[in-house]
């Protein structure tokens, strides 16, 4: 089995999560830099900021970092359901003196269908590479491969795991259902067992050849352990790096954590058209209307989730954000992203 630690030199058996929209360059040197292994997000990014992105982490460390993408099977516009979305939300748009958009977008690009950014992971080639939402072709695979990346993928099932390793990926990373941001599954529509990480984490271990990082809830070195007990070799956190100041949170996400929203997490596909876990809000709190129809597909419900959150804030309501948050919300700890490394690595020798 892949000496995973090792081979990145990491000191920690510590990811830090690459969640969209609040990972940093600055977050994943710190992090890097502190012994564990930062990520940086960029599958919201287009190929040229993305590039920019990754420069600028490496500028900032000499150790390895993760780089992750969304491989989303390609989204085809539906302007009839869309239509009816956008009608169905137009009173809360109303609500902030406005309109919804007359058309939604894709906005964000699968790997799958951008050249474009493929070429920018093989010629910046990060020590890892990470998917979510599904698996890049074989091509991609070889190419990544050949320049020197460490692939890994989310999974949520069995099922998928067996596909990730026929596919050549080298690490599985097990996301549990108490995960926060956006479910990993290939297809978001596919019945879902909602795994609780360790149990995810022992029937990928007994069952499958790959290492396994395990995700979801685990917030201190004594889940870190609890994880490495259950046969993952690293744990990968989200939730828990939120509060750092250097993440792209902004205060509004971060008065929301600190607040009774943490003890109430939601599972929703209402903000961005995929299932995503998140702080209970304002947003969360329309799947209560009656005949609420269902949202268009990631990720051209989010174009809609984008505008409903605009609109708000224009107007001082900051409860329409994607605010992302797993079920270990409520122990955030509030410290520089190395503080906390270092903490979670005084906790883990300590459990």
């Amino acid at each position: 089995m892949l000496d995973f630690c090792k081979r990145l030199s990491l000191e920690l058996p510590l990811i830090q999560a690459p969640m969209a929209g609040v990972s940093t360059p600055v977050l994943a040197a710190q992090v890097c830099n502190a012994g564990a292994l930062g990520s940086l997000a960029v599958g919201h990014l287009t190929p040229d900021k993305a590039r920019q992105s990754i420069l600028d982490l490496r500028m900032q460390t000499q150790r390895a970092f993760n780089v992750n993408l969304f491989v989303h099977a390609p989204c085809q516009p539906d302007p009839i359901g869309e239509r009816v979305w956008l009608d169905a939300l137009a009173p809360v748009f109303a609500q902030y003196g406005t309109t919804p958009p007359p058309a939604l977008k894709t906005i964000y690009a699968s790997l799958s269908e951008s050249p474009a950014m493929l070429e920018v992971l093989v010629e910046t080639a990060p020590a890892c590479v990470s998917f979510h939402f599904g698996l890049p072709d074989n091509d991609a695979i070889c190419r990544l491969k050949a320049a020197g990346c460490l692939l890994l993928a989310s999974v949520t099932s069995g099922t998928e795991a067996a596909q990730a390793e026929h596919a050549g990926i080298d690490v599985l990373i097990a996301q549990g259902w108490e995960a926060g941001g956006h479910r990993g599954m290939f297809d978001p529509d596919a019945p879902d067992a909602k795994l609780p990480t360790l149990a995810l984490v022992r029937e990928l271990t007994q069952h499958g050849r790959c290492p396994v990082v395990a995700a979801g809830g685990i917030m201190d070195g004594a889940g870190i352990r609890r994880a490495l007990d259950a046969g993952a070799v690293a744990a990968q956190l989200g939730t828990a790096f939120l509060a750092c100041p250097e993440s792209a949170a902004d205060e509004a996400y971060r008065t929301h954590l600190q607040s009774d929203a943490a003890h109430h997490t939601v599972m929703t596909r209402l903000i961005s058209g995929r299932p995503a876990r998140c702080l209970a809000n304002r947003f969360t709190a329309l799947a209560r209307q009656p005949d609420l129809p269902s949202p268009p597909a990631y990720p051209r419900a989010y174009d809609a989730g984008k505008a409903l959150n605009a609109a708000a804030r224009a107007q001082g309501e900051s409860g329409f954000g994607a605010q992302w948050a797993g079920q270990g919300a409520p122990l955030v700890r509030p410290m520089n992203a190395a503080d906390l490394v270092h903490l979670l690595a005084a906790e883990l020798a300590k459990a």
